[in-house]
């Protein structure tokens, strides 16, 4: 099956939504991107202010992307956007890419990054035809990766001190799953 990222689709579970994005999702963004948490375990400058017109441009030229696929994570129970997954850095020769994730307060603790990555994930694997998902993850954030771990990412190894946290060092845990990995559990290795 040839992968085609030009098709942006919409994923529907039982608690959230995965659709594509709209120049009008640029406010939602600049509030999550603000977040001290999100900035913190995202690894951004903390210096760097998302411009409204900048972000709507972003998220308005994502549908428009044919190597990369950005979706907003919708709170199926209040309608709104509460973050984004994305699949992106494409190796159409090794049917490879990295995925990455981003959900604000008002999609935390409730088991949404969780159901969000397994149907995006399942899509890369499924419909894209993807042979491997990588991703990395700070060790300061133990929630993300007990998510990517429910999901079936395997650790691969440790990337040392490439983030300045504070005025010390962080470490990023490179996980990954494979095609074969996620047909034989579907997203829920644990049983």
């Amino acid at each position: 099956m040839p992968t085609d990222f030009s098709i942006k689709p919409t994923l529907t579970g039982e608690r959230v939504l995965l659709r594509p994005f709209t120049a009008a999702d640029a406010d939602t963004f600049q509030a999550i991107l603000a977040d001290p948490e999100v900035v913190r375990l995202t690894g951004s400058p903390r210096q760097e202010r998302f411009d409204l017109d900048r972000l709507r441009d972003w998220y308005g030229s994502r549908s428009a992307q044919t190597d990369r696929l950005d979706l907003a994570v919708v709170d199926r129970a209040t309608g709104d956007c509460v973050g984004e997954v994305v699949l992106y850095e494409w190796d159409r020769h090794n049917d490879n890419c990295t995925f990455r994730t981003l959900v604000g307060p008002a999609g935390r603790d409730r088991g949404l990054g969780t159901e969000a990555t397994r149907l995006i994930v399942g899509y890369g694997f499924e419909q894209l035809g993807l042979h491997r998902i990588g991703l990395h993850v700070f060790v300061f954030n133990p929630r993300a990766r007990r998510v990517y771990e429910k999901v079936g990412f395997v650790v691969e190894g440790v990337e040392r001190q490439v983030l300045r946290d504070g005025d010390g060092w962080a470490d990023a845990v490179m996980m990954s799953i494979l095609a074969p990995e996620w047909m034989r559990h579907r997203g829920c290795p644990e049983g």
